[in-house]
């Protein structure tokens, strides 16, 4: 079993950095090359000169002891197949980023934009533990929305749309391999079919219901309700800072930089949407500060169950459900394309062919005066 020992490297200021030693040296779960040393960008005083430096020496050395005791142990967990918690609380989307640039040919390549449509879907604020069914049942029916997310806002199609998920379950699929997540994602949520599929979205008086519904993770069913109420994505809702809710009663807005396209974004806001953030915070300070994907699998399965609405509801269905909605109110749909941020009319126009008002008006339009004769004729 691998040894790790502290190790220090002069500086020229009189300081010393410290590393660690593994021998023999180990993978790298990142890029799967040997890894002999680890500098952990702490350093520690060689002659120090006062009390300060001399405290500063003994509490550094304690931490490096306790860091070096910790990756020991990881070892020796990894040598009888487990992982250890500071492995699982790492950041999945770096890990996903690494898979796909192992895989890629090209910076073209269709494989790191599936990359780039994971990011633009969560983030890059996600950690293994967070990594769920829900998660990415959730990211299915992110693509299947078609979004876009090129310079020319073009939609993706649904074989596009079958590609890049099957690339994000084969990462999944290693992750259970090495034991970096505990369920078996890729064999649990179906890859998607080829067949179209409708996606599922909230009619307003269920919006409504869902709003009274009592839940006891309220951070969640605001961020929710919120996104319902502005159609933002989960990693804009997530990222939002108080300094980018701006405007009078009348006149919200939000002045924000999307996740997906890194460009500034201004989007006016209803007052009840504002309302709902309840008290403002400091201007730095997140405004839904907390919030992780890990706990919504469990919140929406019993926040749907207590409202008695039986859809497979997802957070992106509330962008989904703004949408849809505001088509349904007669808003035109070039407005309601600035007002989610595509890049394209055509992308909007996806969310048009869910909720046709006139379709449904028109089908009710044929009556015809009957009388039923349920006798028989000889």
């Amino acid at each position: 079993m691998p040894k790790v020992t502290i190790r220090r490297r002069p500086l020229k200021d009189g300081r010393q950095s410290i590393l660690l030693d593994y021998a023999p040296p180990l993978k790298n779960p990142k890029n799967g090359k040997p890894q002999r040393f680890e500098f952990l960008e702490l350093f520690t005083y060689q002659k120090p000169a006062n009390r300060l430096e001399r405290q500063h020496n003994t509490e550094t050395n304690a931490l490096v002891e306790n860091i070096r005791a910790q990756r020991q142990l990881d070892i020796q967990n990894r040598k009888f197949g487990f992982k250890s918690d500071r492995d699982r609380s790492g950041n999945f989307v770096e890990y996903f980023k690494e898979f796909t640039r192992s895989k890629q040919k090209s910076t073209s390549d269709n494989i790191a934009m599936s990359f780039r449509y994971f990011v633009e879907f969560i983030g890059y604020d996600l950690t293994f533990y967070e990594v769920d069914e829900f998660l990415v049942t959730d990211y299915k029916n992110f693509l299947l929305s078609g979004p876009g997310i090129s310079r020319r806002g073009t939609p993706i199609n649904r074989n596009t749309a079958v590609n890049y998920f099957a690339k994000l379950r084969t990462c999944l699929k290693r992750a259970y391999k090495q034991k970096m997540i505990t369920d078996d994602l890729y064999n649990t949520v179906d890859a998607i079919s080829p067949k179209e599929t409708n996606r599922e979205q909230l009619e307003i008086e269920e919006f409504q219901l869902m709003a009274n519904t009592a839940v006891k993770q309220v951070l969640i069913k605001k961020a929710a309700i919120f996104a319902g109420l502005t159609g933002l994505r989960f990693s804009d809702v997530q990222t939002l800072t108080w300094s980018e809710v701006r405007g009078i009663p009348g006149k919200y807005i939000l002045q924000f930089t999307q996740e997906k396209t890194d460009g500034a974004e201004v989007l006016p806001i209803s007052d009840q949407a504002v309302e709902l953030l309840g008290e403002r915070g400091d201007a730095e300070h997140r405004v839904f500060k907390g919030l992780q994907y890990g706990q919504m699998r469990t919140c929406f399965k019993h926040w749907l169950k207590a409202a008695g609405i039986e859809k497979n509801i997802t957070f992106h269905s509330f962008r989904h459900t703004y949408a849809t909605l505001q088509l349904e109110f007669g808003t035109e749909l070039y407005t309601v394309s600035k007002m989610l941020g595509h890049r394209s009319i055509k992308t909007t126009q996806i969310y048009a062919k869910v909720k046709d008002k006139k379709k449904v008006e028109a089908a009710g339009r044929i009556k015809l005066d009957m009388e039923w004769n349920t006798g028989t004729t000889a």
